[in-house]
């Protein structure tokens, strides 16, 4: 599995997506650039440009014609995916730590910081593309009783939003109703990252509990536990073979005392059903801040504090593997 590199940013990536189709590949690092890239050669393809602050996160409607960003100069922007041109800026009280578009392209949710007395809160707006203005007031605001999101996603059909806390709980929002359906303790620690099964149903979370867990979406059922000796900052899930890829390591002001071997800064695999951990991918010299398979299953890519995004195409030998259980 001979990695493409690419390096395009001078800071640490905080997201990397694909889009629906696997062809492009956005990433988001601190240093205010998002890159688009080709995913089959890393060949780059251009930068979305205007914000002021570092950026946390990214995300890409089903058609890949229109690109969210969200960053620390508490806005988030709408971008034309193929020119690169900015389409809508939304003003927010505080920075924006997680956008994602909802299944149908009409909403996205944007997760914000609790900053300068203002508290964090989970936005709705709604996306008209026919109109050459986007609307500047939210549908709804949710906003945690407990302690702050740090991450959400939408549940299958848009029916609900699952947000995940710095206490480590979740919450489900009938987001429309503006009501919590159901809360869990999930984790001992912050929740770092919360990916969703393509359909909604059920999605994995990552912790610096040392922890990954799969839950079920309707109810906040735990499923399955994936545990490792290094804190977590992200997870994810292949489509094709039964596993879940765990990333993250040493924090990163701890690292520069620490080898890479040590400091565990390897893409790990667990198997979905089993829990048993069945390789490792190494190449980071920093803890791994995001992953994110590619929808065909053929590969994935992850992005560290080092500043680069490895993208990891699987050998054939991969997708003949059994689990002998």
């Amino acid at each position: 599995m001979r990695p493409l590199l690419l390096q395009g940013h001078e800071r640490p990536l905080t997201q990397i997506k694909y889009n629906r189709d696997g062809d492009l590949l956005m990433t988001v690092s601190k240093d205010k650039i998002a890159n688009l890239w080709y995913s089959h050669n890393g060949e780059h393809i251009g930068c979305y440009v205007g914000h002021l602050g570092a950026l946390w996160t990214v995300d890409c409607n089903k058609t890949s014609t229109l690109v969210i960003t969200g960053a620390a100069d508490n806005t988030a922007r709408l971008w034309h995916a193929e020119t690169g041109r900015m389409l809508h800026t939304w003003e927010l009280p505080t920075a924006v730590k997680r956008v994602e578009f909802s299944h149908d392209d009409q909403y996205v949710l944007m997760v914000t910081e609790e900053r300068m007395g203002h508290k964090s809160g989970i936005y709705v707006f709604a996306i008209d593309i026919s109109r050459p203005e986007q609307s500047d007031e939210p549908i709804v605001i949710l906003r945690a009783s407990g302690a702050k999101p740090t991450v959400a996603a939408w549940s299958y059909l848009d029916k609900f939003i699952v947000s995940g806390h710095e206490d480590g709980s979740l919450s489900l929002y009938d987001w429309r109703n503006e009501e919590v359906v159901q809360t869990a303790k999930a984790h001992d620690s912050i929740i770092t990252d919360m990916q969703m099964w393509k359909d909604g149903t059920y999605f994995i979370t990552s912790s610096r509990d040392m922890t990954a867990r799969l839950f079920e979406t309707a109810t906040l059922e735990p499923m399955k536990i994936y545990k490792t000796d290094a804190p977590l900052n992200t997870a994810t899930m292949t489509p094709t073979q039964d596993l879940v890829i765990l990333g993250g390591g040493q924090a990163a002001s701890e690292v520069t005392t620490t080898s890479s071997r040590q400091g565990k800064f390897e893409s790990r695999f667990f198997h979905k059903i089993f829990e048993d951990e069945v390789g490792r991918s190494r190449g980071h010299f920093g803890p791994i801040n995001t992953l994110a398979v590619q929808p065909d299953g053929k590969g994935f890519a992850s992005g560290g504090e080092d500043g680069l995004v490895r993208v990891h195409h699987f050998d054939p030998e991969y997708f003949k593997f059994k689990y002998d259980y």
